[in-house]
């Protein structure tokens, strides 16, 4: 009697299921992902990366790519002096919270804004550079018209909550290869690990730098609308990826989606590649014609009695190792045998950040030697001593800004300027309210806990300001 041979899984059959794997229709999510080369523009995963979403403080890209543009054309130097005005010194926190007439140089207050998401310094430099808000916000978008991004507008440099304030995944993969293009001089401003002004060191709200292998860029965001955004650069072995996470649902899960495109991103090096269809470039990429998603109830509604942090539970850790949203789950199963184990994201992003002297920030002309000492010494001077609130201790700047300076991209539902809505958006106008990039590092026993300077900026229209229906992060 003749028995038939047990069938053996042959390579063909392994790849035909590893193809099926992708080509199977996901379900929709929250979340829109996408990882592209940042030479050439290829575009090796895209999850609604078309899909219209709120930037937050990712808009903090464009205005630093602004400025430093004029800094490059000579229009204005990393030394020039700028003013802070009491309209930015209005702003919600995250900020410094620096009393109206304080100086800054360019220098500086790049530093602060992209280290630290400071809304107060992201005017600063709008008003220094444009003259107005609304003067910078019209660069703002002639930039982004120049550099393709089509679905991109802005109405203020810092991504509080407004009207128009629209970008997608697509359009930051874009401007990130356009400053690593344009301005290779003054990418170090997006990869500073921590920022020290007086006693009080904040630490890159971007928690891949620092733990994540070759990680070199670029920048958080959070408004309850967004949710958790990042924009994050890597290289090895010559290789530069960069990876966009918009409405992840913590700050760590945003770092853990981004390590994951990352780490699918240059396991492409294994000759597997030929295994995933080709998606093109970014450029040509299609953009979708619909409203941005507003995720303000999940972000800060129902039991969210404020929105989540950055250190909100295991939950989070949890459900991005079982996640399937990278939608290559096949391939990427396939080639893990054959390239050597990483450490799991949630266990990189759990360790503490390579060791490193924070940048030292200060106010005032540009300083070295002896006098840097001094000018931070007397920055250092102008804290107060500890201050008892109820239940805790705080610590709050001689001036008294707003009182969660130090916790976030954002804060108030009052946008800076006056919105202008978006051809291809209708955002939802009671958004969210914001909240802040928490950093995952402790805050140092002087961390300073200021609070609200008086607004004195002009409001905006009545049906221009979004409603105030999620309480912020304290």
């Amino acid at each position: 009697m003749h028995f038939p041979r047990p069938l053996r899984p042959s390579l063909k059959w392994i790849l035909a299921v590893a193809m099926l794997a992708i080509a199977t229709p996901r379900m929709a999510q929250a979340e829109a992902l996408l990882v592209v080369e940042a030479d050439s523009g290829k575009v090796l995963q895209a999850d609604n990366a078309t899909m219209p979403w709120y930037p937050a403080s990712l808009s903090k890209m464009m205005t630093a790519y602004v400025t430093l543009k004029a800094v490059k054309d000579g229009r204005v130097s990393l030394n020039t002096l700028l003013t802070v005005s009491p309209t930015a010194s209005s702003q919600s926190p995250s900020k410094m919270g620096f009393r109206p007439g304080t100086q800054v140089t360019v220098d500086n207050a790049l530093k602060m804004m992209l280290v630290k998401s400071a809304n107060d310094m992201a005017v600063v430099l709008a008003e220094g550079i444009g003259g107005s808000i609304d003067g910078f916000a019209g660069m703002m978008n002639q930039t982004a018209q120049k550099l393709g991004m089509t679905q991109t507008s802005y109405v203020n440099p810092n991504g509080l909550p407004a009207d128009g304030q629209i970008t997608s995944a697509r359009d930051m993969a874009i401007l990130a290869r356009a400053i690593i293009r344009d301005l290779p001089e003054y990418e170090y401003f997006v990869h500073i690990p921590s920022i020290r002004f007086g006693r009080r060191i904040t630490p890159n709200f971007n928690k891949l730098i620092g733990r994540y292998p070759g990680a070199d860029g670029f920048k958080t965001g959070f408004i309850c609308a967004s949710g958790y955004n990042l924009v994050a650069s890597a290289t090895r072995d010559g290789k530069r990826l960069i990876a966009v996470v918009l409405g992840a649902s913590s700050g760590r899960m945003r770092a853990i989606r981004a390590a994951q495109l990352l780490d699918r991103g240059f396991a492409n090096n294994n000759g597997l590649a030929w295994l995933r269809p080709s998606l093109g470039t970014v450029d040509n990429l299609v953009p979708i014609d619909a409203s941005p998603p507003n995720l303000r109830e999940e972000m800060c509604g129902g039991k969210h009695k404020r929105p989540a942090s950055d250190e909100d539970g295991e939950d989070t850790v949890a459900s991005a190792g079982s996640s399937s949203t990278n939608g290559e789950g096949g391939v990427a199963f396939f080639a893990a045998g054959l390239q050597a184990a990483m450490p799991k994201p949630s266990e990189m992003l759990a360790q503490a950040p390579a060791a490193s002297e924070p940048v030292v920030v200060y106010t005032g002309p540009t300083k070295t030697g002896a006098a840097l000492i001094a000018a931070v010494e007397a920055d250092t001077e102008k804290m107060q001593p500890v201050k008892r609130g109820k239940g805790k201790h705080t610590r709050v700047t001689a001036k008294k800004p707003d009182a969660a300076a130090d916790k976030g991209d954002a804060k108030s539902d009052k946008p800076a300027a006056k919105p202008v809505r978006h051809a291809n958006a209708k955002p939802d106008s009671a958004a969210a309210k914001p909240a802040a990039d928490k950093p995952a590092a402790a805050k140092p026993a002087a961390t300073a806990k200021p609070a609200a300077a008086k607004p004195v900026a002009a409001k905006p229209k009545a049906a221009d300001k979004p409603k105030a229906d999620a309480k912020p992060a304290g």
